[in-house]
């Protein structure tokens, strides 16, 4: 895609929206207002009459090719590319996961290997899976010479990534001094593992009990406690897959008392609820909804809403981590606890949270924008470069057709899942054009 004009579309923003031409050259956006095309004699016009133009949807949160003892979640970073240009989104962010004994940088050049095969933008978030000088002391080389300025830490999964409360405590304090910030999976581990252990010794081992292990409280506080870390430390936290109303009703008093915490929660805490785990389903049934923390409460459901309506949360991003019913997932249909957790969802963010939040007027159009795209970009440090249809900015955008309405099924050319949570939803609105860095990709 050499020069483009893209002509009488309505551009939107976080804060506005207005009919604006918008010229692309370079990978770059060069201008915006009204355009005469006979000043950019040679260019490729599109005219998107009736079409919005957004900002390019940045996740901040999806796990491809990550390793378990199940094997990797289905998609790489090329499948998991595609998925995502073909539903909006025009950069991703994902994480190095370390082995236990494994040095940062040794980790961060492997992903990055695999990043490479990306057929879009995407960064790297960097997860500390356990914690001693050695580690500590990877931390701001990492984020000097490295420019990682995110890391993340597991209160869950005690045995494999997981770290303690004290050691959480003083990665924030390196990092909170030198710029960056702490992202964390807020769930109580020493809670959920004592629950599994004691629904398994009751024989209580189908896939519905994974939800009855990770209690809502076990979210609630470790969400209190990390906040507390991050008044005491002053390092700014990033509370990943936020799914309990109570959750984010402490982010939202913390925010009001000027705590640096940022708040993401999911499209399937949004769209779902608990009766997903009903012990009446098939197991096979369940198997696709394991991901953690589990869906909660109808009550949780719409109090997100309320919380996502009234900006509490910063960002909706997926935490897509897919993995096949068949072969994975069933491999824990007689024991939940070996079920790999994750589901996918990185083409249908931005057609779901359009139709469930925008078109019943949930949230308004510049919101969403913000949520999907503004403030994730910001947060993690592209603000100077995605997120926005200004110029000097990455050639990112969606042109959007707000009439198209189609119904979520897999499609065999980018899905590698053997099942969508999402299949049979009808959306409304879509991507007609999609521009990743000048080029055109459908």
């Amino acid at each position: 895609m050499g020069p483009s004009l893209i002509i009488n579309g309505t551009l939107v923003s976080a804060s506005w929206s207005r009919q604006k031409d918008i010229a692309v050259e370079g990978g770059k956006i060069t201008c915006t207002g009204k355009i005469d095309p006979d000043d950019f004699a040679g260019c490729q016009v599109i005219d998107a009459t009736g079409r919005y133009i957004f900002p390019g949807g940045f996740d901040p949160h999806v796990h491809l090719a990550l390793p378990t003892p199940a094997g990797n979640s289905c998609d790489d970073f090329r499948n998991g590319s595609l998925a995502a240009l073909a539903g909006g989104t025009t950069f991703f962010m994902d994480f190095v996961t370390p082995h236990r004994g494994q040095s940062l940088a040794e980790a961060l050049r492997l992903r990055r290997e695999e990043a490479a095969q990306s057929l879009t933008g995407c960064g790297l978030h960097m997860g500390i899976s356990e914690w001693n000088p050695g580690i500590a002391s990877e931390i701001l080389p990492l984020m000097e010479r490295e420019g990682i300025c995110s890391f993340k830490a597991y209160l869950a999964y005690p045995e494999t990534i997981g770290i303690g409360y004290g050691d959480l405590r003083e990665l924030m304090q390196i990092v909170g001094p030198a710029g960056g910030v702490v992202m964390v999976h807020c769930e109580e581990g020493g809670t959920i593992a004592g629950m599994q252990r004691q629904l398994i010794a009751e024989g209580k081992t189908r896939p519905c009990f994974h939800a009855v292990s990770r209690p809502a409280e076990a979210e609630v506080s470790a969400i209190e406690k990390v906040i507390g870390m991050s008044a005491l430390t002053g390092c700014p936290v990033y509370i990943v897959h936020i799914s309990t109303g109570r959750g984010a009703d402490l982010v939202a008093a913390a925010k009001k008392d000027g705590i640096r915490v940022y708040a993401e929660t999911c499209p399937h805490y949004l769209l779902f609820d608990d009766s997903v785990y009903d012990p009446g389903r098939k197991d096979l049934e369940a198997l696709p909804f394991i991901l953690s923390p589990p869906i909660r409460t109808k009550d949780d459901r719409e109090h997100l809403w309320e919380r996502v309506a009234d900006g509490t949360f910063d960002t909706i991003g997926t935490d897509h981590c897919p993995f096949n019913v068949h072969g994975q997932k069933d491999r824990g249909l007689h024991n939940f606890t070996k079920i790999p957790n994750g589901t996918g969802g990185i083409r249908h963010r931005l057609g779901l949270m359009y139709t469930n939040g925008v078109l019943p007027g949930k949230i308004t159009l510049n919101r969403f924008i913000d949520l999907v795209s503004t403030k994730p970009a910001e947060i993690f440090g592209y603000g100077g470069r995605k997120g926005k249809l200004l110029p000097g900015y990455d050639a990112d955008l969606v042109i959007w057709d707000p009439k198209i309405s189609r119904t979520v099924s897999r499609d065999p050319k980018i899905d590698t899942c053997d099942s969508d949570i999402y299949e049979g939803m009808a959306l409304t609105g879509g991507p007609v054009v999609v521009v990743t860095g000048g080029r055109s990709v459908r």
